[in-house]
């Protein structure tokens, strides 16, 4: 039998296509959970899956756990930006606005990361990052500019809680890239989710579902964003990062808006206006350039 080669990168472009629509449609997925589910119980139920799931992984790895006690504030200071915060903020935002305006919003993380980049570490972008993330921020005023008339009836709460949810994402970054060099990505991920659990763990006990609302739809909803959108997309994530690059994968993140555009026609008839079309297209593209010129830099790292 032939062995697969984990490193190739067609085999990676493919994996991370598959990877972004597995994304695009998790968004259909926990709106779908999220009518039964508080969204921070939601978090603990997927997290605590995966959790098993990546320990499993480890322990038929290496069986090995280094850990060192000084980073145990910044696992938990993870856990809430990354974790609670990122979370509470996307999937609450949900509720007010069509999925993939959500999307669009968080597409806008790399351009926050790099103006972050500048002021707490004085790294200067070049006049050509500047200008994209200029354009950047047009796209973003063209999709929030577009729904005045909705913003009184309740989206403007929903864009406050995507924009909380980029911003709380931009810290977990930050927090994370000090503790990349001491940990393998798999151990780091792992007590990521573990401190989640434990934040989310009181909150979660005193919001379960009522047993009438946990049906089959409940059961798969919730296996499929621990199984495929958590556990699997770490797996499929960190190994594109070491086969194909981290700008690569990057920017097949960044392609996230289209397919959850897609399945938000598809599966709930979510429509957006041309001129948001437009304004996401904008985004999409500017924030793939901005991604892109940054991984020209060879002393720079996307975030």
């Amino acid at each position: 039998m032939r062995k697969i080669n984990w490193k190739s990168k067609s085999l990676n472009y493919a994996m991370m296509a598959m990877l972004v629509t597995a994304w695009g449609f998790e968004y259909i997925v926990a709106k779908s959970a999220l009518d039964n589910v508080q969204p921070l119980t939601l978090v603990f139920f997927k997290y605590s899956i995966a959790a098993v799931i990546l320990l499993a992984v480890k322990l038929v790895r290496d069986r090995r756990f280094p850990f060192q006690r000084r980073d145990i504030p910044f696992f938990f200071l993870c856990a809430v930006f990354g974790d609670v915060l990122y979370f509470y903020g996307e999937y609450n935002a949900m509720s007010y606005m069509p999925i993939s305006l959500v999307t669009i919003v968080l597409a806008f993380v790399p351009a926050v990361s790099i103006l972050a980049e500048f002021i707490v570490y004085r790294t200067k972008p070049t006049p050509a990052i500047l200008i994209g993330i200029f354009v950047c921020i047009v796209g973003v005023m063209l999709v929030v500019g577009a729904d005045v008339q909705q913003l009184a009836g309740g989206r403007v709460f929903g864009y406050l809680l995507a924009f909380m949810a980029v911003i709380s994402w931009n810290v977990y970054n930050f927090i994370t890239a000090r503790m990349t060099g001491d940990y393998t990505p798999l151990d780091l991920t792992l007590y990521q989710l573990i401190a989640a659990m434990l934040v989310v763990l009181p909150y979660a006990l005193f919001r379960l579902p009522p047993p009438e609302l946990v049906d089959k739809s409940l059961v798969f909803s919730v296996f499929y964003l621990a199984a495929v959108s958590s556990a699997f997309g770490f797996l499929v994530y960190v190994n594109a990062l070491r086969a194909i690059g981290v700008t690569p994968a990057a920017l097949f993140s960044n392609m996230l808006p289209v397919t959850s555009a897609f399945f938000g026609w598809l599966f709930l008839g979510e429509l957006i206006s041309p001129l948001q079309i437009a304004g996401g297209a904008i985004v999409v593209v500017s924030g793939s350039i901005v991604i892109w010129l940054k991984g020209k830099d060879p002393g720079a790292a996307i975030h």
